[in-house]
Protein backbone atom coordinates (compact mmCIF):
# COMPACT_ATOMS: atom_id res chain seq x y z
CA UNK A 1 0.00 0.00 0.00
CA UNK A 2 1.42 3.38 -0.94
CA UNK A 3 1.89 6.14 1.63
CA UNK A 4 -0.97 8.05 0.00
CA UNK A 5 -3.24 5.02 0.33
CA UNK A 6 -2.23 4.62 3.97
CA UNK A 7 -3.00 8.27 4.73
CA UNK A 8 -6.34 7.95 2.99
CA UNK A 9 -7.13 4.84 5.02
CA UNK A 10 -6.25 6.51 8.30
CA UNK A 11 -8.28 9.59 7.41
CA UNK A 12 -11.31 7.49 6.51
CA UNK A 13 -10.88 5.32 9.60
CA UNK A 14 -10.76 8.31 11.88
CA UNK A 15 -13.94 9.62 10.36
CA UNK A 16 -15.86 6.49 11.40
CA UNK A 17 -13.84 4.86 14.45
CA UNK A 18 -10.63 -12.91 -16.45
CA UNK A 19 -13.22 -14.33 -15.02
CA UNK A 20 -13.07 -17.84 -16.39
CA UNK A 21 -15.84 -20.39 -16.84
CA UNK A 22 -15.84 -22.64 -13.77
CA UNK A 23 -17.89 -25.78 -13.07
CA UNK A 24 -21.02 -25.83 -10.92
CA UNK A 25 -21.53 -23.09 -8.34
CA UNK A 26 -19.66 -20.65 -10.58
CA UNK A 27 -18.82 -17.04 -9.88
CA UNK A 28 -21.83 -14.76 -9.85
CA UNK A 29 -22.58 -12.78 -13.01
CA UNK A 30 -24.62 -10.28 -10.99
CA UNK A 31 -23.88 -6.60 -11.39
CA UNK A 32 -24.46 -6.06 -7.65
CA UNK A 33 -21.56 -4.74 -5.62
CA UNK A 34 -19.83 -7.13 -3.21
CA UNK A 35 -21.27 -6.74 0.27
CA UNK A 36 -19.16 -5.96 3.29
CA UNK A 37 -19.41 -8.49 6.10
CA UNK A 38 -17.60 -9.50 9.25
CA UNK A 39 -16.43 -12.72 10.90
CA UNK A 40 -18.78 -13.55 13.77
CA UNK A 41 -18.24 -16.16 16.48
CA UNK A 42 -20.51 -17.91 18.97
CA UNK A 43 -18.24 -19.13 21.75
CA UNK A 44 -18.46 -19.96 25.43
CA UNK A 45 -21.77 -18.83 26.92
CA UNK A 46 -22.57 -16.59 23.97
CA UNK A 47 -25.75 -17.07 21.95
CA UNK A 48 -26.43 -16.80 18.24
CA UNK A 49 -28.83 -13.92 18.90
CA UNK A 50 -26.17 -11.93 20.79
CA UNK A 51 -23.69 -12.58 18.00
CA UNK A 52 -26.01 -11.58 15.15
CA UNK A 53 -27.21 -8.53 17.11
CA UNK A 54 -23.58 -7.41 17.38
CA UNK A 55 -23.12 -7.85 13.61
CA UNK A 56 -26.12 -5.59 13.09
CA UNK A 57 -24.85 -3.02 15.62
CA UNK A 58 -21.57 -2.80 13.71
CA UNK A 59 -23.57 -1.88 10.61
CA UNK A 60 -23.14 -5.11 8.63
CA UNK A 61 -25.83 -7.08 6.85
CA UNK A 62 -23.81 -10.26 6.28
CA UNK A 63 -21.25 -12.38 8.12
CA UNK A 64 -19.32 -15.60 8.14
CA UNK A 65 -20.19 -17.40 11.36
CA UNK A 66 -18.35 -19.86 13.58
CA UNK A 67 -20.19 -21.78 16.29
CA UNK A 68 -17.94 -23.34 18.91
CA UNK A 69 -20.47 -26.09 19.58
CA UNK A 70 -22.11 -26.53 16.18
CA UNK A 71 -25.27 -28.65 16.22
CA UNK A 72 -28.51 -28.77 14.28
CA UNK A 73 -30.42 -27.57 17.34
CA UNK A 74 -29.02 -24.12 16.63
CA UNK A 75 -30.56 -23.87 13.17
CA UNK A 76 -33.85 -22.33 14.28
CA UNK A 77 -32.30 -19.86 16.76
CA UNK A 78 -29.89 -18.70 14.06
CA UNK A 79 -32.64 -18.34 11.47
CA UNK A 80 -34.73 -16.35 13.94
CA UNK A 81 -31.83 -14.03 14.79
CA UNK A 82 -30.97 -13.48 11.13
CA UNK A 83 -34.57 -12.53 10.37
CA UNK A 84 -34.83 -10.28 13.42
CA UNK A 85 -31.70 -8.29 12.66
CA UNK A 86 -31.75 -8.36 8.86
CA UNK A 87 -28.48 -10.27 8.52
CA UNK A 88 -27.47 -13.06 6.15
CA UNK A 89 -24.69 -15.65 6.48
CA UNK A 90 -22.22 -16.12 3.62
CA UNK A 91 -20.46 -19.18 5.05
CA UNK A 92 -20.38 -21.51 8.04
CA UNK A 93 -16.90 -21.78 9.55
CA UNK A 94 -15.87 -25.13 11.05
CA UNK A 95 -12.48 -26.23 12.41
CA UNK A 96 -13.19 -28.67 15.24
CA UNK A 97 -12.51 -31.02 16.96
CA UNK A 98 -9.04 -31.41 18.43
CA UNK A 99 -6.20 -28.98 19.02
CA UNK A 100 -5.03 -26.41 16.50
CA UNK A 101 -1.69 -24.73 17.09
CA UNK A 102 -1.01 -21.86 14.73
CA UNK A 103 2.76 -21.97 14.46
CA UNK A 104 5.39 -23.71 12.33
CA UNK A 105 6.36 -26.31 14.93
CA UNK A 106 3.02 -27.91 15.82
CA UNK A 107 0.81 -26.49 13.09
CA UNK A 108 1.52 -29.23 10.53
CA UNK A 109 0.50 -31.95 13.01
CA UNK A 110 -2.60 -30.24 14.42
CA UNK A 111 -4.37 -28.13 11.75
CA UNK A 112 -7.02 -29.31 9.32
CA UNK A 113 -7.54 -32.60 7.50
CA UNK A 114 -3.84 -33.31 6.89
CA UNK A 115 -3.06 -34.76 10.37
CA UNK A 116 -4.32 -38.36 10.28
CA UNK A 117 -4.93 -38.38 14.05
CA UNK A 118 -7.89 -35.98 13.77
CA UNK A 119 -8.96 -36.58 10.18
CA UNK A 120 -12.03 -38.77 10.61
CA UNK A 121 -13.49 -36.58 13.36
CA UNK A 122 -12.93 -33.43 11.35
CA UNK A 123 -14.44 -34.94 8.22
CA UNK A 124 -17.52 -35.74 10.30
CA UNK A 125 -17.58 -32.19 11.69
CA UNK A 126 -17.38 -30.66 8.22
CA UNK A 127 -20.21 -32.91 7.04
CA UNK A 128 -22.29 -31.67 9.97
CA UNK A 129 -21.40 -28.11 8.96
CA UNK A 130 -22.67 -28.90 5.45
CA UNK A 131 -25.94 -30.19 6.90
CA UNK A 132 -26.20 -27.06 9.03
CA UNK A 133 -25.48 -24.79 6.07
CA UNK A 134 -28.06 -26.58 3.95
CA UNK A 135 -30.69 -26.25 6.68
CA UNK A 136 -29.95 -22.51 6.96
CA UNK A 137 -29.90 -21.97 3.17
CA UNK A 138 -26.20 -21.00 3.29
CA UNK A 139 -24.22 -22.03 0.21
CA UNK A 140 -20.71 -22.42 1.66
CA UNK A 141 -18.70 -23.86 4.53
CA UNK A 142 -15.05 -23.05 5.08
CA UNK A 143 -12.11 -24.35 7.07
CA UNK A 144 -8.36 -24.43 7.39
CA UNK A 145 -7.51 -27.70 5.64
CA UNK A 146 -3.94 -27.80 6.94
CA UNK A 147 -0.37 -27.77 5.68
CA UNK A 148 -1.11 -29.56 2.39
CA UNK A 149 2.15 -31.19 1.24
CA UNK A 150 3.98 -29.67 -1.71
CA UNK A 151 4.95 -33.04 -3.18
CA UNK A 152 2.00 -34.19 -5.34
CA UNK A 153 3.03 -37.85 -5.33
CA UNK A 154 3.51 -38.15 -1.56
CA UNK A 155 1.15 -40.42 0.39
CA UNK A 156 0.34 -37.52 2.73
CA UNK A 157 -0.78 -35.36 -0.20
CA UNK A 158 -2.88 -38.16 -1.66
CA UNK A 159 -4.53 -38.76 1.73
CA UNK A 160 -5.31 -35.06 2.09
CA UNK A 161 -6.88 -34.91 -1.37
CA UNK A 162 -8.99 -37.99 -0.62
CA UNK A 163 -10.23 -36.46 2.65
CA UNK A 164 -11.09 -33.13 1.03
CA UNK A 165 -12.83 -34.90 -1.84
CA UNK A 166 -14.96 -36.89 0.62
CA UNK A 167 -16.18 -33.69 2.26
CA UNK A 168 -16.71 -31.88 -1.05
CA UNK A 169 -18.68 -34.80 -2.48
CA UNK A 170 -20.89 -34.78 0.62
CA UNK A 171 -21.46 -31.04 0.19
CA UNK A 172 -22.24 -31.09 -3.52
CA UNK A 173 -25.78 -32.54 -3.61
CA UNK A 174 -26.70 -30.10 -0.84
CA UNK A 175 -25.69 -27.15 -3.03
CA UNK A 176 -22.88 -26.26 -0.64
CA UNK A 177 -19.35 -25.17 -1.55
CA UNK A 178 -16.30 -26.20 0.47
CA UNK A 179 -13.89 -23.26 0.80
CA UNK A 180 -10.22 -23.71 1.77
CA UNK A 181 -8.91 -20.84 3.85
CA UNK A 182 -5.52 -19.81 2.50
CA UNK A 183 -2.35 -19.76 4.52
CA UNK A 184 -0.77 -23.07 5.35
CA UNK A 185 -0.10 -24.10 1.75
CA UNK A 186 1.44 -22.28 -1.19
CA UNK A 187 -0.98 -20.93 -3.81
CA UNK A 188 0.18 -23.42 -6.46
CA UNK A 189 -0.35 -26.32 -4.05
CA UNK A 190 -3.88 -25.13 -3.36
CA UNK A 191 -4.55 -24.83 -7.09
CA UNK A 192 -3.24 -28.36 -7.65
CA UNK A 193 -5.42 -29.63 -4.80
CA UNK A 194 -8.54 -27.99 -6.25
CA UNK A 195 -7.87 -29.62 -9.60
CA UNK A 196 -7.06 -33.02 -8.07
CA UNK A 197 -10.16 -33.00 -5.84
CA UNK A 198 -12.10 -32.30 -9.02
CA UNK A 199 -15.64 -32.06 -7.61
CA UNK A 200 -16.45 -28.60 -9.01
CA UNK A 201 -17.59 -27.23 -5.64
CA UNK A 202 -14.20 -26.88 -3.90
CA UNK A 203 -12.99 -23.27 -3.93
CA UNK A 204 -10.87 -20.69 -2.10
CA UNK A 205 -11.55 -18.48 0.90
CA UNK A 206 -8.86 -15.85 0.36
CA UNK A 207 -7.48 -14.74 3.72
CA UNK A 208 -5.47 -11.73 2.65
CA UNK A 209 -3.13 -11.79 5.64
CA UNK A 210 -2.58 -15.52 6.10
CA UNK A 211 -0.45 -15.99 3.00
CA UNK A 212 1.87 -13.34 4.45
CA UNK A 213 1.72 -14.58 8.05
CA UNK A 214 2.78 -18.06 6.95
CA UNK A 215 5.40 -16.72 4.55
CA UNK A 216 3.77 -18.58 1.65
CA UNK A 217 3.21 -15.61 -0.67
CA UNK A 218 1.01 -12.55 -0.86
CA UNK A 219 -2.63 -12.23 -1.88
CA UNK A 220 -2.06 -10.03 -4.95
CA UNK A 221 0.32 -12.50 -6.61
CA UNK A 222 -1.81 -15.43 -5.43
CA UNK A 223 -4.70 -14.04 -7.49
CA UNK A 224 -2.64 -14.85 -10.60
CA UNK A 225 -2.61 -18.48 -9.48
CA UNK A 226 -6.10 -19.19 -8.11
CA UNK A 227 -8.03 -15.95 -8.56
CA UNK A 228 -10.84 -17.50 -10.59
CA UNK A 229 -11.54 -19.92 -7.74
CA UNK A 230 -12.01 -17.32 -4.99
CA UNK A 231 -15.50 -17.58 -3.46
CA UNK A 232 -14.95 -15.99 -0.07
CA UNK A 233 -12.57 -13.59 1.66
CA UNK A 234 -11.14 -12.65 5.02
CA UNK A 235 -9.91 -9.09 4.78
CA UNK A 236 -7.09 -8.55 7.22
CA UNK A 237 -3.49 -7.36 7.19
CA UNK A 238 -0.21 -8.76 8.43
CA UNK A 239 3.57 -8.85 8.48
CA UNK A 240 5.87 -11.58 7.20
CA UNK A 241 7.35 -13.97 9.78
CA UNK A 242 10.89 -13.31 10.99
CA UNK A 243 10.99 -16.08 13.60
CA UNK A 244 11.14 -19.50 11.86
CA UNK A 245 9.00 -21.02 14.62
CA UNK A 246 6.21 -18.43 14.74
CA UNK A 247 3.79 -16.91 12.27
CA UNK A 248 4.04 -13.28 11.29
CA UNK A 249 2.00 -10.71 13.15
CA UNK A 250 -1.60 -9.89 12.23
CA UNK A 251 -2.14 -6.12 12.32
CA UNK A 252 -4.91 -3.65 11.57
CA UNK A 253 -5.66 -3.07 7.89
CA UNK A 254 -3.32 -0.38 6.60
CA UNK A 255 -0.44 -1.34 8.90
CA UNK A 256 0.75 -4.49 7.14
CA UNK A 257 2.03 -5.67 3.77
CA UNK A 258 -1.25 -6.29 1.91
CA UNK A 259 -1.69 -4.02 -1.13
CA UNK A 260 -5.46 -3.64 -0.85
CA UNK A 261 -5.98 -1.26 -3.80
CA UNK A 262 -4.25 -3.70 -6.18
CA UNK A 263 -6.00 -6.66 -4.58
CA UNK A 264 -9.40 -5.12 -5.26
CA UNK A 265 -8.40 -4.48 -8.87
CA UNK A 266 -7.58 -8.19 -9.16
CA UNK A 267 -10.86 -9.22 -7.52
CA UNK A 268 -12.80 -7.01 -9.90
CA UNK A 269 -10.87 -8.45 -12.87
CA UNK A 270 -12.19 -11.95 -12.07
CA UNK A 271 -15.69 -10.57 -11.43
CA UNK A 272 -15.62 -11.43 -7.74
CA UNK A 273 -18.96 -10.29 -6.32
CA UNK A 274 -19.41 -12.34 -3.19
CA UNK A 275 -18.79 -10.95 0.28
CA UNK A 276 -15.84 -8.89 1.45
CA UNK A 277 -15.58 -10.20 5.01
CA UNK A 278 -13.53 -8.34 7.60
CA UNK A 279 -11.62 -10.30 10.24
CA UNK A 280 -9.60 -8.77 13.08
CA UNK A 281 -8.10 -11.38 15.38
CA UNK A 282 -7.92 -9.41 18.61
CA UNK A 283 -10.63 -8.67 21.17
CA UNK A 284 -12.07 -5.73 23.04
CA UNK A 285 -12.67 -2.10 22.04
CA UNK A 286 -9.66 -1.97 19.70
CA UNK A 287 -11.08 -4.81 17.63
CA UNK A 288 -14.31 -2.86 17.17
CA UNK A 289 -12.43 0.32 16.28
CA UNK A 290 -10.27 -1.49 13.73
CA UNK A 291 -13.28 -3.22 12.17
CA UNK A 292 -15.16 0.07 11.79
CA UNK A 293 -12.14 1.80 10.28
CA UNK A 294 -11.65 -1.10 7.86
CA UNK A 295 -15.34 -0.97 6.93
CA UNK A 296 -15.05 2.61 5.67
CA UNK A 297 -11.79 1.98 3.83
CA UNK A 298 -12.92 -1.22 2.13
CA UNK A 299 -16.27 0.26 1.13
CA UNK A 300 -14.36 3.03 -0.64
CA UNK A 301 -12.30 0.40 -2.50
CA UNK A 302 -15.48 -1.45 -3.51
CA UNK A 303 -16.97 1.75 -4.90
CA UNK A 304 -13.71 2.70 -6.65
CA UNK A 305 -13.50 -0.64 -8.45
CA UNK A 306 -17.14 -1.65 -8.89
CA UNK A 307 -19.01 1.66 -8.83
CA UNK A 308 -21.60 2.74 -6.29
CA UNK A 309 -24.40 0.46 -7.43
Amino acid sequence: MTSLDRRNFLRLGAASLAAATIPALAQSTSTDLPKLGVVAKVVGKGTVEETIKHVNELGFTTCQIYLDALNLGQVKPLQAALKKYGVTVSAISEHNPGPRVFDFDRGPSTIGLVPSEYRRERIAALKLAADFANACDVDAIHSHLGFIPEEPTSPAYEAAVAAIREVAEYCKPKGVMLLAETGEETPITLLRTIQDVGTGNFFVNLDTANLILYGKGNPVDAMDVFGKYVRGTHMKDGLFPTNPHKLGEEVAIGKGRVDFPELFRRLHAVNYRRTITIEREISGPQQTADILASKVYLQRLIETNYGKG
